[in-house]
């Protein structure tokens, strides 16, 4: 470690350094594996994504820098609440296993590329295609925002303030936006194969350590209960209604994130989408649980945190088992690297999922311009526009990850039953209940939003439940009552 107190000495950075080169290498072999200048080809690999290298980028995009900062740091201001985050994830599996693969048939028949391809094909709804949309787009430019905020404290925490949180945004940011625009889904795919595989390695390593170097799980939960009795209290039912609200916004909601749902798309067949699904079942168990155990620990060892510097739980647990043992610097470096690798596999994804939805959804129908050339030009000027603004965003906004994850899935989640239900058996859904309560649902939580940013004194969250939960209640009540009546 170096003398300064950061984690990533001279040398650490400079692996850091080698291993964003690696991933620009990747871009320039994604562009000369490209085979046509199409939409589908930059923006779903030419759907021919096969078993391992879906799994890896379904896993390296759905554990990111809001879990490794944004559900740690929730876990140490929290404690053992967070652990229905694991139910959550493996929820989000659940639900994605539900439809997906059905999805993925549909996609192969009719050439989707955007989930709003989709919608308009099952619905014949230009409206109703347009506002899932435009949910996208908020969903993944909220997206890159809180994990662009990540990667920044990521970088300033682990190089000590040697690299400060505005250069590692910007420059991280511009790496990513390199090797997207260069190979679009192929080089964002094989990227994500090597940060998936470090990312599981780093936390798994990281896992090991602290309980090897502290005093070991019985020791550290008996000195939490002595000072922390109230993290082993049982759970009021105002706690049990928000744990369960949580898991369904994060359930719902993360299981139709379009770039997600571009992925289904881009699987070169059912068997191999539905092979990394089920393998994706377990993965709570070794990289969500394992997250919020260590960050735990590091309630135990930092007990007074600000709830800025909460967010940075692990890295600081990191510095401190360094600066005891200088030897395993070398070591951790590994997970300095699987926390850049999580949020990077997530970013460009989102950022090239953003472009899609952009290229595919608004512009094409506003110019009328077919031609796929021009097309996936747009789209990557697109990338390059969103990714300055979102970078500027992220160093000049303080709010807190975990707070951007809800915001975004409150209202994103209303775009679920359009989802789910479209997979449906028969040529055609009927897109009628669906507006109605899509619309029904977006206006509880943007009444709510505006009646708490306006200082009416209004629970944040009504009888302990997120809402965005109760628009989504809303929104399925309306959709089955008029389908009910129709």
């Amino acid at each position: 470690m170096s003398e300064s107190g950061s984690l990533l000495g001279p040398g650490g950075i400079v692996v850091l350094m080698l291993y964003l080169s690696g991933l620009l290498l990747i871009g320039w072999v994604g562009r000369r594996a490209k085979k046509e200048n199409t939409l589908a080809d930059h923006f779903l690999a030419g759907r021919n994504l096969g078993l391992v290298v879906l799994f890896f980028t379904l896993y390296a995009t759905q554990y990111s820098g809001n879990t490794l900062i944004g559900f740690a740091g929730n876990a140490y201001r929290r404690g053992f609440i967070m652990m229905m985050s694991v139910t959550a994830m493996m929820a989000v599996v659940a639900i994605i296993l539900l439809y997906a693969p059905r999805l993925q048939v549909l996609s192969r028949k009719h050439d989707y590329i955007t989930p709003s391809d989709f919608i308009l094909d099952r619905y014949q709804s230009p409206l109703l295609a347009l506002m899932i949309s435009l949910l996208g787009i908020w969903a993944m430019a909220n997206y890159i925002l809180s994990n662009l905020i990540a990667i920044g404290t990521i970088v300033e925490t682990s190089t000590g303030g040697t690299i400060p949180f505005a250069v590692g945004v910007i420059g991280l940011s511009l790496v990513m936006v390199v090797y997207e625009s260069l190979g679009g889904m192929r080089s964002v795919a094989w990227t994500d194969l090597m940060q998936g595989a470090i990312l599981m390695v780093g936390i798994g390593l990281l896992f090991v350590l602290v309980f090897t170097l502290y005093d070991g799980p019985l020791t550290i939960a008996r000195e939490l209960n002595l000072s922390r009795p109230d993290l082993f209290a049982a759970p009021s039912w105002e706690e049990k209604r928000g744990w369960l609200s949580t898991i369904i916004l994060l359930a719902f909601g993360i299981a139709i994130y379009p770039h997600l749902v571009q992925r289904f798309f881009a699987a070169r067949d059912q068997r191999a989408l539905r092979r990394s699904l089920q393998s994706m079942v377990f993965m709570p168990f070794i990289t969500t649980l394992l997250v919020v155990l260590v960050a735990i620990v590091g309630l135990w060892r930092f007990p007074e945190l600000s709830r800025a510097d909460s967010e940075r739980i692990l890295l600081l647990v990191i510095n401190d088992m360094a600066s005891h043992i200088p030897l395993l610097s070398i070591m951790l470096v590994l997970f300095v690297s699987a926390s850049v690798a999580a949020i990077m596999s997530t970013v460009d994804s989102a950022l090239l999922t953003l472009s899609s939805l952009f290229t595919q959804d608004l512009y094409k129908p506003a110019t009328k311009r077919t031609d796929q050339a021009h097309l996936t030009t747009v789209g990557k000027a697109f990338s390059w526009g969103v990714m300055a603004l979102m970078a500027w965003l992220a160093i000049i906004l303080p709010n807190t990850i975990w707070w951007l994850i809800q915001l975004k899935l409150a209202y994103f989640v209303q775009a679920a039953p359009a989802i789910l239900l479209g997979v449906g058996k028969g040529a055609r859904q009927d897109a009628v209940p669906v507006l109605a309560g899509l619309f029904a649902g977006l206006g509880i939580v943007l009444l709510h939003t505006i009646l708490v940013q306006s200082g009416v004194a209004i629970p944040a969250k009504p009888w302990g439940i997120h809402a965005g939960v109760w628009g989504l209640g809303v929104n399925v009540l309306v959709v089955a009552g008029m389908k009910a009546v129709r």
